[in-house]
């Protein structure tokens, strides 16, 4: 299987001004001992781009509360990476986006969980966060710089999903996407918030059935099975994925984790994803080419032979895969079949 790595999300703080309730890194105002230096990040770009040209996504925690993040991205950008950002929004200032700008920024994502401020203040643990957020959106589009759309569906606001996204085409943004819980982190308190299998496949299909004829990019992430579904509708005959320009284009596979994608946690440690606390490495004690080249973990999921269940015997392993991270949570074993999917292999 190809291994190319064409993304990392890549913890730059774990140190975050919101408590949301389904944190993967369950985030507070810190400090947090341990964080990689600045002359350490500015050593794992170097290491990165000499083994590859993937996108950076620096995330958190919030981003923006380290001081050095623009002098990090500003060095990625020299180094002929492309550099994006995931920030909740609140921080976000006309000074803030002329720094985004200077230092190559390309895209940044803003998170929105709630159709409203009482929904998702509800959801992001602090009163005044949807308000900053919008201003946040609203700062970015008069900079110019292009942005996403977020939204973590629970069965908390399921029900609001169209109307969220309804509020994502009329803010201007490049893209929507949207993640599916995976209960980690603090996320493990909202277990009882996932949706069901079937709403699951409902929601994915609604969602595929939109990106038909929207005229921004819609993409799923933590739903592997969305690209089964994909994959249903084009044989029969519901034509291709309407797909948008440049590099943000929708991915051809579900899960990317330690195949083309991982993640680089704010004290160096390298895992499949945020999600699946595996670890694989730490990239301040080991070259993060020695890593992604030879970790024993990221050997096994690029091997579909040793995928488990229904997963290893579903004629879309390669273009699902199911969610490593889920099937981690839900049976100690990252190999194991994914437990929200509804897909009989073979019917």
């Amino acid at each position: 299987m190809e291994n190319t790595l064409r993304m990392i999300a890549w913890e730059v703080t774990r140190s975050c001004n919101l408590n949301c309730l389904h944190c993967r890194a369950a985030a507070s105002c810190g400090p947090y001992a341990g964080e990689l230096t600045s002359e350490k990040c500015l050593k794992l770009i170097d290491e990165i781009a000499a083994l590859a040209s993937p996108v950076i996504i620096l995330t958190g925690g919030e981003p923006l509360l380290r001081p050095d993040i623009f002098d990090i991205a500003a060095y990625g950008t020299q180094k002929g990476l492309r550099m994006v950002m995931a920030t909740n929004g609140t921080l976000l200032d006309e000074p803030t986006a002329k720094k985004m700008i200077a230092s190559g920024i390309q895209r940044v994502s803003i998170s929105i969980d709630g159709k409203d401020a009482q929904s998702h203040d509800a959801f992001r643990g602090e009163p005044g966060a949807f308000d900053g957020a919008m201003r946040g959106i609203k700062t970015l589009k008069a900079a110019g710089i292009e942005f996403q759309i977020n939204t973590t569906i629970t069965t908390a606001n399921l029900h609001q999903i169209k109307a969220i996204h309804d509020l994502v085409l009329k803010s201007g943004a490049a893209a929507h996407h949207i993640f599916l819980l995976v209960p980690t982190g603090r996320g493990r308190d909202l277990a009882a918030q996932a949706i069901t299998a079937a709403d699951y496949e409902e929601t994915l299909l609604w969602f595929h059935q939109e990106s038909l004829t929207c005229e921004i990019q819609l993409k799923a992430t933590c739903a592997p099975h969305y690209f089964r579904i994909m994959h249903q509708n084009k044989i029969k005959g519901a034509g291709p994925v309407k797909k948008t320009g440049g590099r943000f284009t929708e991915s051809t596979r579900g899960c990317l984790g330690g195949i083309s994608f991982c993640f680089i946690s704010h004290l160096g440690r390298v895992q499949p994803c945020g999600y699946l606390e595996l670890d694989c490495g730490n990239v301040q004690e080991q070259s993060f080419a020695g890593i992604w080249e030879k970790s024993g973990v990221f050997g096994n999921l690029r091997d579909y032979s040793r995928y488990g269940g229904k997963c290893g015997r579903c004629e879309f392993i390669k273009v699902c895969g199911g969610c490593r991270a889920r099937a981690y949570e839900a049976t100690g074993d990252y190999l194991a079949e994914e437990p929200l999917c509804l897909y009989q292999p073979g019917c």
